[in-house]
């Protein structure tokens, strides 16, 4: 049996979740009050190890939602993370956001392309086949009309992430469906870091870092 606490803090959801091998049995989140990650985040981990009734020295791994993502939120889920892992001695597993994203699809066929925002026209997006495998890498990419065509002359094209919005501004084309209002959650995490687990595909605590993806631009404030 294997106990994961996992931690999403991607996007405006601060998610957390404590799954026993694979499957989530306490979930604790709020997207609703933007980056409140740093007020809420240690307190949804106490609460979800109370409703299991679990101990944080029974937990088997902590895993971290690794990006890309918010520069802030990252940085604050990351850091939680590998304070319990260091403090409690347990390994450290991280799981790719988008990875878990595409998880909220389940389709026969086509392709899933799960996305986020980011500055202005562009997104952070990689696409899945319909099992969920990574059929092309994370990019940051410029959206325009021609966006996915390849993908969609071939057949049905999932949409899902907060980059959907900006994404159905440019993209009309009858294979796009577009699945709206969803973020990645720690819930569609635990299937994702238990695969990890039983391979021990863990982190060095010491050196690990978030998947930026780009570098953090700092921007000036409006006078």
């Amino acid at each position: 049996m294997a106990l994961i606490l996992n931690i999403e803090t991607a996007t405006t959801n601060c998610s957390v979740a404590l799954s026993k091998d694979g499957k989530t049995i306490a979930l604790k989140e709020d997207s609703r009050n933007g980056y409140s990650h740093a007020e809420k985040l240690h307190v949804f981990i106490d609460d979800v190890l109370k409703e299991a009734n679990i101990s944080k020295t029974e937990l088997n791994a902590i895993a971290i939602s690794k990006g890309p993502g918010s520069y802030t939120g990252l940085r604050i889920g990351v850091s939680a993370a590998k304070g319990l892992s260091f403090a409690l001695d347990k390994p450290l597993i991280s799981v790719p956001t988008l990875d878990a994203l595409a998880q909220q699809i389940s389709c026969d066929n086509g392709v899933v392309v799960a996305m986020l925002d980011a500055r202005r026209m562009e997104v952070y997006s990689a696409i899945y086949d319909s099992k969920h495998n990574q059929i092309r890498e994370t990019q940051a990419q410029i959206l325009d009309e021609t966006s996915f065509t390849d993908y969609l002359e071939k057949g049905k094209v999932y949409f899902i992430g907060n980059g959907v919005e900006k994404t159905k501004e440019l993209i009309s084309h009858h294979n796009a469906i577009f699945i709206e209002d969803r973020l990645p959650s720690s819930n569609d995490m635990g299937v994702l870091a238990f695969s990890k687990y039983k391979k021990r595909g863990t982190e060095d605590v010491a050196y690990f870092e978030p998947y930026y993806l780009k570098d953090f631009v700092a921007l000036k404030p409006k006078s």
